[in-house]
């Protein structure tokens, strides 16, 4: 992975952890994921791409034996500086050296939140799944939370823009993302490119929408200022949550998907 976020580190919990629309979705994908914790209670688990840790921490709370990683020192870092608990432990890592680092049945379930796979070319995230396999338990499991090609709210805000080449980007091989000043390199999947390229070793068990109603990060500062907008679109959110026909259409998508 060729991203390294180290720019980004010190501004992402005010740029988007702290947001408004960051904490909106993330307590979709809480939501989502409390419901497969409490059907699987994992023992162990692995995060890739753990940023500054807020959801390390919040799984820590809840009892899990954690294990965080990503490949920014920098992020790494700040989560170290929140961390006191016991059950956690934060590792600089890059996730596609996951096989290289852990033993084969280290992990009840890896987690991935945010779009921190979308960081991997094709092959990159074929391999991913490949490795995900091996340091998995049996019937272990994954829960990932991605970004797809058909995002509604995306092309939208750029034929307001008038931005036209723009409006379906997401459907190019890759395409480049600023991410605090950083440029990254970004590929966009739709859940049945995850069924596809994951289908030698896992099986997709449920899939949903993560800000189809609630928009992009990067317009908090429209929607900072319109609370009771927002609070429409939250409503609205909760109304389609569990449409995983959706999925692919906006912002982010959860999937779930169990070792065969």
């Amino acid at each position: 992975m060729n991203a390294s976020f180290d720019k980004a580190a010190n501004n992402y919990d005010l740029s988007f952890t702290n947001s408004v629309i960051g904490k909106a979705q993330r307590e979709w994908v809480y939501h989502h994921f409390s419901k497969i914790l409490q059907q699987k209670q994992p023992k162990t688990i692995l995060e890739i791409n753990c940023g500054t840790g807020e959801d390390a921490l919040w799984l820590a709370q809840q009892h899990f034996q954690v294990t965080a990683t990503d490949i920014s020192e920098k992020m790494i870092a700040i989560a170290n500086d929140k961390n006191q608990f016991n059950n956690l432990n934060f590792e600089v890592l890059d996730c596609t050296k996951i096989a290289q680092k852990y033993t084969s049945n280290s992990f009840d379930l890896v987690f991935s939140n945010f779009g921190g796979l979308n960081c991997l070319s094709i092959n990159e995230l074929q391999l991913f799944f490949e490795n995900a396999n091996q340091i998995l338990t049996a019937k272990g499991e994954l829960v990932l939370i991605i970004m797809p090609k058909n995002t509604l709210w995306e092309q939208l805000y750029f034929i307001g823009k008038g931005k036209f080449s723009e409006v379906f980007r997401r459907k190019k091989e890759c395409t480049t993302a600023n991410v605090e000043g950083e440029k990254v390199t970004t590929y966009y999947y739709n859940p049945s490119d995850i069924e596809r390229l994951a289908s030698t070793s896992l099986t997709i068990k449920t899939k949903f929408p993560i800000g189809f109603f609630i928009p992009p990060s990067y317009l908090e500062s429209f929607f900072k200022s319109k609370p009771r907008l927002f609070s429409v679109l939250n409503y609205l959110e909760k109304r389609i949550t569990t449409f995983s026909f959706l999925s692919k259409y906006a912002d982010h998508y959860i999937i779930h998907l169990q070792k065969k």
